[in-house]
C-alpha cells in the first residue's frame, strides 16, 4: 500500500515538472521538424499517383524512433535521478520516513513511479511509429507487444542504473555517467573499430549494460522480408537479461541507500 501511494504520486511529481515538460515540449518541435521530409513523400507520392519506396519510409521513421528512443533513455535517468535527490534536496524524505517507510519501499515506489512515466512515454512512441508508418503509406509487421516491452526493460535498467548513482553522487554528474556508459556499451560492442586492447573490450562489454540487445529498432520494419522475428526463447533471453541487470542495479542502490544520510547538503 505505502509503495503504491509513493509510486503514484511521483508519477503525478512528474507531470507536474516543468522541466521535464519543457524538455517533452522541445523533443515535440523536433520531431515535428523530423516528419517534413516523411510529409513531403507521402505529399510527392499522392501527387505523381506513385508509391512511395518502404526503404525511404522505412529510413526516416527509423530515424525518428531512434531520437526518440534516445530521448527516452536520457528521460528515464533523469526521472530516477530527480525523483530520489528532489526528495532530498527538499527535506521532504525526512517527512515520508516518519511514517514510517522503509529505505527499500521508498526507492522501490519511486523506481515504480519512473517506470509508469516511461509506461506512458513508452505508449506514445509506440503510437507515433504507428502514425509515422501511416503517413508513408506503409504499415509496421512488427508485433506491438516487441516495440511495448523491449523499450520499457531497456529504460528500466537505465532508470535503475541513475538510481544507483545517484546515491551518491549530483543528478547532473549521475546523467552524464549514464550516458557515458551509454556510449561505451555502443563502442565495445562487437563490431566497434576502435583501437581498444581486446581484453580491455571484452571486459567492458560483459560489465556494461549490453542495450544494443534491448532496442526495439532490430523489429522495427516496414516488410515482412527484411528482419527475422526470431523465437520466443530469444525474446525471453533478451528480456531476461536486462531485466537481470536492473534489478542488480536497484539491489545496489537500496544498500547504498540503507547507509547514507537523509539529506543532501
Amino acid at each position: 500500500m505505502k509503495i503504491r501511494v509513493i509510486a503514484l504520486n511521483t508519477f503525478g511529481g512528474f507531470l507536474r515538472d516543468r522541466l521535464i515538460i519543457l524538455f517533452c515540449a522541445l523533443f515535440v518541435c523536433v520531431v515535428l521538424l523530423m516528419m517534413t521530409p516523411l510529409l513531403f513523400v507521402r505529399a510527392m507520392g499522392a501527387a505523381n499517383k506513385t508509391q512511395q519506396p518502404a526503404g525511404l519510409v522505412l529510413s526516416i521513421v527509423t530515424g525518428i524512433m531512434f531520437l526518440a528512443s534516445g530521448f527516452g533513455s536520457l528521460l528515464a535517468a533523469w526521472a530516477s535521478a530527480d525523483a530520489i535527490s528532489s526528495e532530498m534536496r527538499s527535506g521532504t524524505i525526512l517527512a515520508v520516513m516518519a511514517k514510517p517507510v522503509r529505505r527499500w519501499e521508498f526507492l522501490l515506489g519511486k523506481y515504480l513511479g519512473v517506470q509508469l512515466l516511461m509506461l506512458v512515454y513508452i505508449a506514445a512512441m509506440l503510437l507515433l511509429s504507428y502514425l509515422l508508418a501511416w503517413l508513408g503509406g506503409e504499415r509496421i509487421h512488427s508485433s506491438w507487444w516487441l516495440l511495448l516491452l523491449y523499450p520499457l526493460v531497456r529504460y528500466a535498467v537505465y532508470s535503475a542504473m541513475a538510481m544507483l548513482l545517484v546515491t551518491v553522487l549530483h543528478p547532473i554528474v549521475t546523467i552524464a555517467i549514464v550516458m557515458l556508459i551509454s556510449v561505451a556499451s555502443s563502442v565495445v560492442a562487437p563490431g566497434g573499430h576502435l583501437p581498444i586492447p581486446e581484453v580491455i573490450r571484452t571486459s567492458l562489454y560483459i560489465f556494461l549494460p549490453s542495450t544494443n540487445l534491448l532496442s526495439e529498432t532490430r523489429f522495427l520494419t516496414l516488410t515482412q522480408t527484411v528482419v527475422n522475428p526470431g523465437v520466443w526463447i530469444d525474446h525471453v533471453t533478451a528480456l531476461a537479461y536486462g531485466l537481470d541487470y536492473a534489478l542488480v542495479c536497484f539491489l545496489l542502490a537500496v544498500w547504498l541507500f540503507h547507509y547514507r544520510g537523509l539529506t543532501r547538503d
